[in-house]
C-alpha cells in the first residue's frame, strides 16, 4: 500500500480547444485510455465521507485508490491489484477495510478517459476526453506538489494558450450523477 498527496487544478475545455492543445504539444499519437470504476455502499457512505473509491484500469494493470478530502488537495491511498483480484471486486464488490474504509462496497459507476500528459513548468499537465453514460467532455488537469506555485503556473498556462477557466466537476461526481 502506498500513499501520496494529490494537488491539482482543473478546467473544462471545448472539444476544439482539446484538439488545438493536442496539436500544439504534438501529443495526438500519445493518447491512451484508462477506465475508472467507482465503488460505494448502498447508503453512499463513500460519497457522504467526501471520498472517492475506485479501481483504475490501464491496459491489464489495475490499481485500487481511496481519495480522501484533505485541507490541501486530497490524500490518496493505493493498492496494486492483480487482474483476477480486480475482476472479482468489480463483479462481486469487496470489503474496503483493506484500504482503510471499513464497509462493504460495490461498483456504482464507471468512466473512461482518453488521456495524454506532458511535463509543464513545475508539474504535469493532462488533456482528457472523458466518456460516460452517453456523455463526452474535455478537461485540463494540472498536477503539482505545491499549491501556490501550481496556481501561478496553471493560470499562466490558461493565459498563454487562451483557455477560458470553466470550473470542472470531479470525474467521479460526473459518473455518479449520469449513471443509468
Amino acid at each position: 500500500m502506498t500513499t501520496n498527496k494529490e494537488i491539482e487544478f482543473k478546467t473544462f475545455i471545448t472539444k476544439e480547444k482539446y484538439e488545438e492543445l493536442l496539436d500544439a504539444f504534438d501529443l495526438a499519437d500519445n493518447v491512451f485510455p484508462q477506465t475508472n470504476y467507482y465503488f460505494d455502499t448502498d447508503n453512499e457512505d463513500v460519497i457522504k465521507n467526501k471520498s472517492v473509491l475506485r479501481i483504475r484500469q490501464k491496459g491489464d494493470k489495475f490499481k485500487l485508490t481511496l481519495k480522501s478530502h484533505a485541507e490541501v488537495g486530497a490524500d490518496e491511498t493505493h493498492i496494486i491489484l492483480t487482474k483476477e483480484q480486480a475482476l472479482n471486486m468489480l463483479k462481486n464488490g469487496f470489503d474496503a477495510s483493506m484500504i482503510g474504509f471499513p464497509k462493504f462496497v460495490h461498483k456504482i459507476a464507471e468512466l473512461t478517459t482518453y488521456r495524454v500528459s506532458t511535463p509543464y513548468k513545475n508539474g504535469t499537465i493532462f488533456f482528457d476526453r472523458s466518456e460516460y453514460y452517453g456523455h463526452v467532455d474535455y478537461e485540463i488537469e494540472y498536477e503539482v506538489d505545491y499549491v501556490e506555485q501550481g496556481k501561478i503556473d496553471f493560470n499562466s498556462f490558461l493565459e498563454e494558450y487562451n483557455v477560458p477557466f470553466k470550473e470542472s466537476i470531479r470525474k467521479s461526481k460526473r459518473a455518479y450523477t449520469n449513471r443509468k
